[in-house]
């Protein structure tokens, strides 16, 4: 076991254009005044982090260190979130998701995801320059649409959006692998990669060391899986964790799906840490049980309470459910030499020698 590390701030959620949400530096105090030690970094903000400087420029990453170093500061990730969705779009989604990408590849599928999976290359150099060992992503979708069984499954058509899915990112995965650095997907309704169940079939048909998961329980909490299980059956993979808020109050009028309503209707909402129903008291056991060797991360996502509010108290509730861990067993003070005679003659069993 090991004493989980944190509080650490995604800040995706926070970039904005004014101060000091607006620079890297300015973020980065913010977060240490609140209590916060790491930052898990977008990639898509030029002007907080540049991503392709990044993946040529070891000076530039040792200058990004030393910076927020000087707030008490350091990276746990970077993340490629919107990138990585963009690595399979079904038709369906080409002109929401376009938005996600630079304009000269909009409304060019092919131009855009080979822009995709250039951004993750360059994520997987600039993570090896900063030394670090886990990033943050999205899988994309290609099978999302057929979700739902009607009509009833095409077994067929599954097989080869996984099979696709798969060779769109095993070159990814093998960039990551020479860098030294895990891709952890964050399972996520939206993504091909949105359970246990579809992440081993990826798994499956990538076979690879560096596919990893980014464990948040509010998404599960949402699909109704048990969200503390899935810790027991997947914490070899779990590299990364966003410590997010969910409550599900079940409803008369709409479930899991949500009606097309907004977030503040629907009766799964997320919630800022403490507001909801998850129960952190016993992910933090489970993780720190099994050696969880990453940061525990605020991502802030609440249809409430504002992001501020929600930072402010995130990194106190985080910092009080770090478990540190017990350097010695509680029963210590009542074991008694022994040996082997000694054993046989506990047991009954009589001595041959």
């Amino acid at each position: 076991m090991k004493t989980m590390q944190g509080p650490g701030l995604f800040l995706a959620q926070f970039i904005a254009e004014q101060a000091p949400f607006n620079t890297l530096d300015g973020l980065a105090e913010w977060a240490a005044g609140l209590g916060f030690t790491s930052v898990q970094i977008p990639t898509l903000e030029p002007a907080i982090f540049d991503l392709a400087l990044a993946a040529r420029s070891q000076d530039y990453c040792d200058e990004i260190v030393a910076r927020l170093g000087r707030h008490g500061i350091r990276i746990s990730e970077l993340s490629t979130h919107l990138q990585g969705q963009l690595v399979a779009v079904h038709p369906a989604y080409d002109l929401a998701f376009d938005g996600f990408a630079p304009p000269e590849v909009r409304g060019k599928p092919q131009q855009r995801q080979a822009w995709a999976t250039e951004q993750l290359l360059l994520a997987a150099q600039a993570s090896q320059r900063l030394g670090l060992t886990a990033h943050a992503t999205f899988s994309g979708a290609l099978a999302w649409p057929y979700f739902y069984p009607w009509p009833p499954h095409n077994a067929l058509l599954l097989e080869e959006a996984f099979e696709q899915l798969a060779k769109r990112w095993l070159p990814i995965l093998d960039a990551f692998d020479r860098a030294g650095v895990d891709v952890c997907y964050e399972l996520h309704p939206g993504e091909d990669l949105h359970d246990g169940v579809t992440f081993e079939r990826f798994l499956a048909k990538v076979g690879h060391p560096r596919c990893h998961i980014l464990y948040d329980p509010s998404h599960l909490h949402l699909q109704q899986m048990d969200y503390l299980g899935f810790i027991d059956c997947y914490h070899p993979r779990i590299r990364a964790f966003h410590v997010k808020d969910a409550e599900y109050r079940p409803s008369a009028r709409s479930g899991v799906y949500g009606g097309y309503q907004p977030w503040s209707e629907r009766p799964g909402r997320f919630r800022s840490l403490g507001d909801g129903q998850i129960d952190f008291p016993a992910i933090f056991s489970k993780l720190t049980q099994y050696g969880f060797p990453g940061v525990a991360t605020l991502e802030w996502e609440c249809c409430i309470k504002s992001p501020e509010a929600g930072a402010r108290e995130g990194a106190a509730f985080i910092a009080r459910h770090i478990i540190p861990v017990a350097e010695r067993a509680f029963d210590d003070f009542a074991v008694v030499e022994t040996d082997r005679t000694r054993v046989r003659a506990m047991l009954g069993v009589e001595d041959a020698s």
